[in-house]
């Protein structure tokens, strides 16, 4: 009996091709393994177009409620975007697929595991470095980095083993996309000088087209979670789907970005998340309503790591999961509602309230029923410079001349 690979299985020409390939290279028989996160249209089918490419078995799975509760949410809490720009819609979704791939791979007694990444972007490291986290005994195989072939190339062995090669209209960009979010890049958009044409978004609407007239949306939060939407109670997949289409109306969610990968180079991207980018922004006006200065400085600090954790592939590290439990603990607290406005591209706080609020209308106001004792400022402002007029008379502190 041969060794078998379990190869993630998008149903595209790439993997297609490697059902075979690995098993004339490797002597392996193949079981793929399809996961739908948001962006597989008919499960179905592609389990039996795997079964026609010569898969001795077919896995699909439905994974996600797992991916938002799992992996995007938890995200969403430690405000993780990578480089101020990206919601790692992408990127968030490889653990889930390296986690489920070890499953996969332990049901069926496999020795290797096998993924359509290419040896130049990112994905080939979430999905290596989880695999290798999680399962360190398999044996892990890239067939794009390892074959060589052109699309041409590719196209020639598929009709040579009689594989069925995708007949859909080849699209001049790669894009990958989920419940969170859809990446754009190739084709014209190499050139960072050139404006994304408009067939590369599908998902928000060209702000200038959007409506003139402005819509607002209420989000309520428990703990950090989205849990409602214009004060309905939500389950995440519904929510993020709601949200994702008013948003994308308003041609709220897009971002073109040229960004630095974990492998050296700098890549231009373009994103289309239009619910993720009303919720990143909600989430960060509840927390600053609910959460000290000295809180907010250190999380944003956390912030930053937690999402280079996630960009790349380091999910299942100890860090991250230290950084978890200290952003869980953040959230205790992270409770009410935000309205949002909505507005041809934009997404602005326009309001924002919880019971957990340390925003005092009596110490802010100006107005009548002011409760700050103005008489306290002169000595703690005296307090507070203290080490400034210490060091000023002992050492040489001199005003620059023009």
């Amino acid at each position: 009996m041969a060794d078998k690979a379990v190869l993630a299985y998008s149903g595209g020409l790439d993997t297609s091709v490697a059902v075979k390939w690995i098993q004339e290279q490797y002597g392996m028989d193949v079981v793929t393994f399809t996961v739908d996160i948001g962006n597989v249209p008919n499960m179905e089918a592609i389990r039996q177009k795997a079964l026609n490419a010569g898969a001795v078995a077919a896995e699909v799975a439905d994974a996600r409620d797992e991916f938002m509760t799992d992996f995007v949410f938890p995200s969403l809490q430690a405000d993780a975007i990578y480089e101020g720009e990206y919601s790692l819609a992408t990127a968030i979704g490889r653990p889930l697929i390296a986690k489920l791939l070890v499953q996969v791979a332990r049901k069926h007694g496999a020795v290797a595991v096998a993924h359509g990444c290419t040896g130049k972007g990112n994905d080939q490291v979430r999905l290596d470095v989880g695999i290798g986290t999680l399962a360190p005994e398999l044996k892990i195989i890239g067939p794009a980095r390892e074959w060589g072939m052109t699309r041409e190339e590719l196209i020639q062995y598929a009709n040579k083993y009689a594989i069925p090669v995708p007949v859909t209209k080849k699209s001049p960009y790669s894009i990958d996309e989920n419940l969170w979010g859809r990446s754009i890049e190739c084709g014209v958009l190499e050139d960072p000088w050139n404006e994304p044409p408009a067939d590369v978004y599908l998902w928000t609407k060209n702000p200038g087209d959007a409506p003139a007239t402005p819509h607002y949306v209420v989000i309520g939060f428990e703990k950090g979670i989205p849990v409602s939407l214009d004060g309905v109670a939500m389950e995440p997949i519904a929510l993020v789907q709601a949200l994702h289409a008013v948003a994308g109306e308003h041609g709220v969610g897009r971002v073109d970005h040229v960004e630095n990968r974990l492998v050296g180079i700098k890549s231009r991207e373009i994103y289309e998340a239009p619910a993720a980018t009303v919720l990143v922004k909600a989430h960060a006006a509840l927390q600053n309503l609910v959460m000290a200065k000295d809180q907010l400085r250190f999380k944003s600090f956390v912030a930053t790591q937690y999402a280079d954790l996630i960009y790349n592939g380091q999910w299942f590290s100890g860090l991250r999961r230290n950084l978890a439990a200290y952003v869980e603990n953040t959230q205790d607290y992270v409770t009410g509602e935000v309205r949002m406005k909505l507005f041809k591209g934009t997404c602005t706080v326009v309001g924002r309230k919880s019971p957990y609020s340390l925003y005092d209308l009596g110490l802010a106001t100006y107005d009548k029923g002011d409760t700050f004792d103005q008489a306290d400022s002169p000595g703690f402002i005296r307090l507070w410079g203290l080490p400034s007029r210490l060091q000023a008379r002992v050492q040489d502190v001199t005003i620059g001349e023009d």
